[in-house]
């Protein structure tokens, strides 16, 4: 059984005992959330069931594992014989999450 879910702008494929890294959401390590935006499911029998846009009633259950970083990216910028050279970097902020399970 899995679940296609709506979170941060992206979509996650949920498999529940399963660890998964998304865009932050607000929380401390060891708090329960709720993902409320599932927009598919497919049951042990491959029952596929597709929300328009999303399935009513249905969530994912999880527990933020904990809160860290992305790898860092290196942004460089430069204009040709002009001298200008700018050197900055990001790290995304991440939440890892246990999938406990997923509810119709």
């Amino acid at each position: 059984m899995y679940a296609i879910v709506k979170t941060g702008g992206k979509q996650y494929k949920c498999i529940p005992g399963e660890k998964m890294t998304i865009d932050k959401i607000e929380g401390e390590a060891g708090n329960d959330i709720q993902l409320n935006d599932v927009l598919m499911t497919v049951d042990d029998n491959n029952k596929v069931e597709i929300g328009r846009p999303v399935i009513e009633n249905a969530s994912v259950s999880a527990v933020i594992t904990k809160q860290t970083k992305g790898k860092k990216i290196v942004v460089f910028k430069s204009k040709r014989r002009k001298g200008y050279r700018k050197k900055t970097g990001h790290r995304q902020q991440l939440t890892e999450i246990t999938v406990k399970e997923i509810s119709l």
